[in-house]
């Protein structure tokens, strides 16, 4: 029988036993920490920088629906159970929560950022975000982002329409010069646009969304043309339909500037299927 190693067997039950110990004290420690009660509630929300469709309040109210949350042991909590009410809200896009060291409750929103706003045929009007969820309008503000009007009324989502949609505006946030004379765009047959600007008695016959970026880029290029040139109030359409074109139509003789590719013609003496 060969002599047992007392020292290695020491040297293990010792190590056994600091590890049962460690186990033992790390389950007391949880124990009493969630024994311990929320002290606070503390809400952060970020999103849109100009909007606040949800607020601290309604935070609050929704996770103090059941029961107040402060003053109960951390234990008898379930934060995913509360993530997923505040995430019903349809202005939430994403809740996480936590317990701090201090025993507070950290409720960290993402919101929601809308990108357009929609009218119906019927009536129906909403908000639209980027990832084309639709968003109920707020009492508390109204958020001011491109307005388009005469959306056909389906039960069956155009979703090739609401991209448009969605694409349109995110272009025309993204310029100041256009969130400002953009007053609104009409959505008349076949996913075609026409704007109607701030300044200027004139119609945007825009198209269709093809090549967006670009037309906009020559509604922009026309407008510093016409405004050093003629002025805008006598224009009655502007039409970015063509590939490479800003064709306008006043009511004076037919003006071509080849080098802006800007083309200003008589109506009189113009075909209506020219623009």
């Amino acid at each position: 029988m060969k002599n047992l190693n007392w020292k290695k067997i020491f040297i293990n039950t010792a190590w056994v036993l600091s590890l049962i110990g460690v186990l033992v004290l790390l389950g007391a420690s949880i124990r009493q920490k969630n024994n311990q009660r929320i002290q606070g509630i503390v809400v952060e929300i970020k999103g849109a920088e100009k909007h606040m469709f949800i607020d601290e309040q309604d935070v609050l109210h929704i996770i103090n629906e059941t029961a107040p949350v402060i003053g109960r042991p951390l234990r008898g909590v379930k934060l995913r159970k509360l993530e997923s009410l505040v995430e019903k809200n349809p202005w939430v896009n994403n809740a996480e929560m936590f317990f701090d060291n201090q025993h507070l409750l950290q409720i960290n929103i993402v919101e929601k950022e809308p990108i357009a706003r929609v009218f119906e045929t019927n009536g129906q009007s909403y908000y639209l975000d980027t990832a084309m969820n639709k968003l109920p309008l707020s009492s508390k503000l109204s958020a001011r982002v491109p307005v388009f009007t005469g959306f056909p009324s389906s039960k069956k989502v155009d979703t090739a329409l609401v991209q448009s949609v969605i694409q349109l505006a995110t272009l025309i946030s993204l310029d100041s010069f256009l969130t400002a004379q953009i007053a609104q765009i009409d959505i008349v047959s076949n996913r075609q646009f026409e704007m109607i600007p701030v300044i200027g008695d004139h119609l945007i016959a825009f198209g269709d969304a093809a090549d967006a970026a670009d037309k906009l880029n020559r509604l922009k290029a026309f407008y510093q043309a016409a405004w050093l040139q003629h002025g805008l109030n006598t224009y009655k359409v502007i039409s970015l339909k063509y590939k490479g074109q800003v064709v306008g139509i006043k009511e004076s003789l037919k003006i071509v500037t080849p080098e802006s590719n800007i083309s200003i013609q008589n109506p009189l003496t113009s075909k209506r299927n020219t623009l």
